[in-house]
């Protein structure tokens, strides 16, 4: 099952696909109040990926490595480690994820060795930006949604392929310079202007925020969350796009508050990033909200 370890959420699991090495389920999580859980350690990678938007203010951070005071703003796909503690401290409310549980083996076999992950690296895992690793995801999420011909062949092929890039993500990570990152208090001030209900900003509006020029903030920033800023604030654009569905905004009204030309153009950028359309998504998240009773019923 998914690891819920205080019981604090409510958890069903819509569906799952078994493969050697792999677990993966659509689950759904009602939390019914603000968290604050500890994720005992495990000999496997578990990886999450929210179909729905997290929870507002979801924040996570290893205390053994950290203290109890450091706490990260968590991405919409994250990656525990094995042998790691996580704390998740955040919102309540109804969420699906994607969670996988992986063997460490074939990873650790690709890359020729066991990933040792020091605490300035795993704040990469938190936020996980691979286009690739999200891509693949989302051909997991649909296949374990509505199984195909030869499905368990094609789980099988996708979980080859999700061991590679994971392999390759984490041993970049692990060999990243550590030097050359914006300062936290600058990455909290991208993060609480991009939650702004408001257009998103241009690098040179940023690059002011952070009192620094926008060459010094392309460079620090990708050394700090390990992707693009362009990258980053699109992501975040998208899930300001999945809020606003799932509140019954409609697609054009959505397309003009963020900054897009016209519905159209908004519409192929939610289905690239998100692998569907944004009536699709609105529908299936819909359903999600409100075929379960509440907690406790």
């Amino acid at each position: 099952m998914p690891r819920d370890p205080d019981n604090q959420a409510r958890v069903i699991v819509d569906a799952q696909a078994m493969s050697p090495g792999l677990r993966a389920q659509i689950v759904r999580f009602d939390i019914a109040a603000p968290t604050a859980s500890l994720f005992p350690p495990s000999d496997t990678y578990y990886l999450n990926m929210c179909l729905t938007p997290r929870p507002p203010n979801a924040r996570a951070g290893y205390r053994d490595r950290w203290g109890p005071t450091r706490l990260e703003p968590l991405g919409d796909i994250v990656l525990l480690p094995p042998g790691e503690t996580l704390f998740i401290g955040g919102g309540s409310g109804r969420q699906a994820s994607l969670v996988c549980e992986l063997d460490p083996a074939p990873i650790h076999e690709i890359v020729g060795q066991r990933l040792e992950w020091d605490d300035q690296h795993l704040a990469a895992t938190l936020d996980i930006s691979s286009a690739r690793i999200r891509a693949l995801l989302f051909r997991l999420t649909e296949e374990v949604r509505h199984p195909g011909l030869a499905s368990a062949r094609m789980i099988a092929f996708l979980n080859g392929e999700l061991a590679v890039e994971l392999g390759r993500y984490c041993l970049e990570v692990a060999e990243r310079p550590i030097t050359g990152g914006l300062a936290g208090w600058r990455l909290r001030l991208i993060d609480e202007r991009l939650a702004a209900d408001a257009p998103p900003p241009t690098l040179s509006e940023l690059a002011d925020l952070c009192a620094i020029s926008v060459r010094q903030l392309t460079r620090g920033f990708k050394v700090s969350r390990s992707c693009s800023i362009g990258d980053h604030v699109e992501q975040r654009r998208m899930e300001a796009a999945k809020r606003r569905l799932m509140a019954g905004e409609s697609v054009k009204t959505i397309a003009f508050a963020l900054g897009f030309a016209s519905p159209s153009s908004f519409a192929f950028a939610f289905r690239r990033a998100v692998g569907t359309t944004p009536s699709a998504f609105r529908d299936r998240q819909g359903h999600f909200v409100t075929r379960e009773s509440p907690v406790g019923s």
